[in-house]
């Protein structure tokens, strides 16, 4: 009997494995995956929303999906719709949709607790200076000269900022912990400010804010959350993090875990949404989905698949260390999916007219090919031939080198599914240019004919399209957005320097007429030239394919 090999425990699973060993019930497990709604999810996010719904699939634990929106200023309700479509694309299922803005009032009633015990304080200092005064990890902080003022001082202004009574940045709601800590994040942390901007889903009612450090933990303990999983930049938060939830956890019930992972970082990208965002409101791109973004809207737009993107993240694997991924990795991942998947089709990107002068005029017949040779499910289409036909202008040459296995003059190949034809002469513009490519054909050559002329061996096949059947095509090639492997690493150079100015390249092209019934992100092989999805700018009269990925890179994955 064959045994399935098991895969060895990542350092996450092996927290939660001693975590149930030590007594924690395996049914309050309980994770969670965090967004901001300030923009749209990218490739970076991909590995959390991973790691916590794949974690809830192996445990058969709940995962919440909560938007952290704490921010006002950058937070729309787009946003929120296109995180939501990204994790149900991914294949993934959450428990419950919650907001940190459900919790806005029982925030603010453990921050007015908090006043009361003297752990907190409202300080009238603007925020520049409250940054100065923290100092450095070597150096002691300076303590405000707010931090002993009389508790009912304290209460009485959080409620006067909460009424909308002061301007913005007038004053601020901050912990009493220490301001000698090495660890910056304990030096007296902010917890509310004053924003009078709408929320998207609480509108006028609150005039202050929660901070994230303060709103997440205790979201999480609210929703009982058991390991709350983030990226590496939040371990020197996790002292806040545990600080905070002492402060309102009560015995007996979970109490929630913070853990870091490494964020993952790919060549040729960049993750911080800020920088995406500049991309967009400069019209680099044209939108969040634009094919050449790295958001998961912009890779399903070019063609990715859940599929390539979920086997992606397990090759990367859980890493306690920020690395950097080759993005021929994910490529690679993609197009082994797409090989699997994709409809085999013809069509010509660049194209020449091929006219067979011993076929009969107007004569045309329908010939069968298959659809997928890596599906044997697929099963086969027919496709329209006849006298006059497009094929690419680089499968011809008048005078070829010997390694040269299309078409020349004098020379044999094969049309995919169709006959073979040897080429005779050629016509030219003024230019020198070829115009028409004239050929003819062996009539007993037809394949799976049977006959022996079927059978017979020429060295190249050629993809092709009939002229009269030809749909025209708009055809997108696609490029890497930036020309250099860590365009955000040169701390002296801004990043928009590195745009590759010809990342997009939109070509005329012809396809076979069964691509009519293309629907938006249905993907195909154009045989011997790469996979591409229907893209949704598609218009009946105009179809338009976005490259995905090439057929073939020099890209070797390791064992």
């Amino acid at each position: 009997m064959e045994v399935e090999e098991k895969k060895p425990l990542n350092f996450i699973e092996q927290i939660i494995e001693n975590d149930i060993e030590n007594g924690l019930d395996s049914s309050k497990l309980r994770f969670r995956f965090p967004p901001e709604p300030n923009g749209y999810l990218h490739v970076g996010h991909t590995k959390a929303i991973c790691i916590n719904f794949g974690l809830g699939e192996k445990y058969g634990a709940p995962v919440n999906l909560r938007f952290d929106d704490t921010n006002p200023e950058k937070e729309e309700q787009e946003f929120v719709d296109a995180i939501k479509e990204d994790i149900k694309w991914l294949g993934f299922k959450y428990d419950k949709e919650l907001y940190a803005s459900d919790y806005f009032q029982q925030l603010y009633d453990w921050a007015i607790d908090l006043i009361k015990q003297g752990k907190a304080y409202v300080d009238e200092q603007p925020s520049e200076l409250i940054t100065e005064q923290r100092k450095n990890p070597t150096e002691a902080g300076i303590e405000s000269p707010f931090r002993n003022r009389p508790t009912e001082e304290s209460l009485d202004l959080f409620e006067k900022m909460k009424n909308g009574e002061f301007e913005e940045g007038a004053m601020s709601l901050r912990a009493k912990i220490d301001m000698t800590s090495p660890n910056m994040n304990m030096r007296d942390p902010v917890m509310y400010r004053i924003l009078k901007r709408p929320h998207h889903r609480t509108g006028e009612k609150w005039k202050i804010y929660p901070m994230y450090d303060w709103a997440h933990g205790e979201s999480d303990y609210l929703e009982q959350i058991s390991h709350s999983l983030c990226s590496l930049e939040f371990e020197n938060h996790r002292p806040l993090y545990d600080w905070y939830l002492d402060q309102v956890y009560e015995e007996g019930k979970v109490r929630n875990k913070q853990r870091e992972f490494a964020r993952m970082n790919v060549t040729y990208m960049v993750t911080s949404k800020r920088k995406l965002q500049r991309l967009v409101a400069e019209n680099v791109v044209t939108g969040w989905d634009d094919p050449r973004m790295p958001t998961i809207s912009g890779m399903r737009r070019l063609g990715y698949t859940p599929k390539a993107i979920r086997e992606f993240i397990d090759r990367v694997g859980v890493a306690k260390r920020e690395n950097l991924i080759n993005i021929q990795l994910l490529e690679f991942c993609v197009r082994e999916d797409l090989n699997k998947i994709s409809t085999r089709v013809m069509s010509v990107v660049n194209p020449v007219k091929l006219i067979i002068e011993n076929y009969p005029e107007g004569k045309e017949e329908w010939l069968e090919t298959e659809n997928n040779p890596e599906d044997e499910n697929a099963g086969t289409r027919e496709v329209p031939f006849s006298r006059e036909l497009y094929i690419e202008r680089e499968d011809f040459m008048e005078e070829a080198p010997k390694k040269f296995f299309r078409l020349t003059i004098g020379g044999e190949v094969r049309l995919k599914s169709a006959y073979i034809i040897k080429a005779t002469r050629v016509e030219k513009d003024e230019n020198g240019e070829i115009t028409t490519i004239f050929a003819t054909y062996d009539e007993d050559s037809k394949s799976g004919s049977g006959t022996e002329a079927s059978m017979r061996k020429v060295k190249g096949t050629l993809h092709w399209v009939s002229a009269k059947h030809a749909l025209p095509i708009d055809v997108r090639i696609y490029d890497r957005l930036f020309t250099h492997e860590q365009p955000d690493a040169e701390k002296e150079t801004d990043f928009m320097e590195f745009v590759n100015k010809d990342s997009l390249k939109v070509i005329k092209g012809f396809a076979e007429p069964s691509l009519k019934n293309a629907k938006i992100e249905d993907h195909y092989q154009f045989q011997r030239i790469g996979y591409f999805a229907l893209d949704k700018d598609s218009t009946e009269d105009q179809l338009v394919f976005n490259r995905t990925v090439t057929l073939k890179d020099s890209f070797k994955l390791e064992q």
